[in-house]
């Protein structure tokens, strides 16, 4: 299963190089800079000496600009954070949350298909994550930790999660996933759809955009619980489309 580790706005080049080095030793090789603080981080040479030997972890990394461009291919994504949002996508703790997420691991039957891939999405290590991030992931994941000191240092949240999940695909014995029930539509259609869906809704006049309030942060998460196919999204694109024809036609 495609497995990407997503660093958001990454401040430190030691956490880098750290990072790099929690996903060698757990057996994983994406990572993904969005929009850093240094455009050459991979090269700095504190991220070489904390990567300690994971240069080809650092080799394959890449750096782009917006999150929309680290997620292609994904269609489970995880944010990472420490304080639970009034809003947005459940918070669980990674071990938990992985057991629902491949039952199939447990003992227990699929009703649909494992994700094509899965995204972890770390934040700055000043603000953490944005919460326009937050909202469209699937779950919030949150590492239990003392409750008078939560603080976790990047690199070392990235080799907790990393660890947890190798546990859950079921270590480095793991044996041959069954097949797929059914394809699921990765983040970049979901994205997509949502987007043409927006538009369509300002078209009929259901969507201020003056005052959207957080209807598409919902349609979102009502989307990401639905684990729609491809083939529903290209059936919700063409009622988005519908909609937008007839609010032109209207108007005429």
């Amino acid at each position: 299963m495609l497995t990407r580790f997503v660093l958001i706005e990454t401040s430190h080049a030691g956490n880098v190089g750290g990072a790099a080095r929690a996903l060698k030793v757990m057996g994983f090789d994406e990572l993904v800079l969005v929009a850093p603080r240094w455009p050459n981080v991979l090269d700095r040479e504190e991220t070489v000496q904390r990567a300690s030997g994971a240069n080809d972890v650092l080799d394959k990394a890449r750096i782009v600009d917006t999150l929309d461009e680290a997620l292609d291919g994904v269609s489970h994504l995880c944010a990472t954070a420490m304080t639970p949002r009034d809003f947005g996508p459940p918070t669980r703790a990674p071990r938990a949350h992985f057991a629902q997420l491949l039952p199939s691991l447990s003992g227990a039957e699929a009703e649909v298909a494992p994700p094509s891939g899965v995204a972890f999405l770390f934040g700055s290590e000043r603000f953490g994550m944005k919460n326009e991030d937050v909202y469209r992931c699937h779950v919030c994941l949150s590492i239990p930790t003392a409750p008078d000191f939560g603080s976790l240092n990047l690199a070392a949240a990235v080799q907790l999660i990393a660890y947890e999940w190798r546990q859950a695909l079921g270590g480095f014995a793991a044996s041959t996933p069954a097949a797929p029930v059914r394809p699921v539509a990765d983040a970049a259609a979901v994205a997509g759809m949502l987007a043409h869906l927006e538009e369509a809704l300002v078209a009929v006049d259901f969507l201020d955009p003056a005052a959207p309030k957080k209807l598409m942060p919902r349609l979102n998460q009502l989307f990401n619980r639905a684990v729609p196919t491809p083939e529903e999204i290209h059936i919700l694109r063409g009622v988005a489309k519908a909609m937008l024809k007839t609010a032109q036609q209207a108007k005429r």
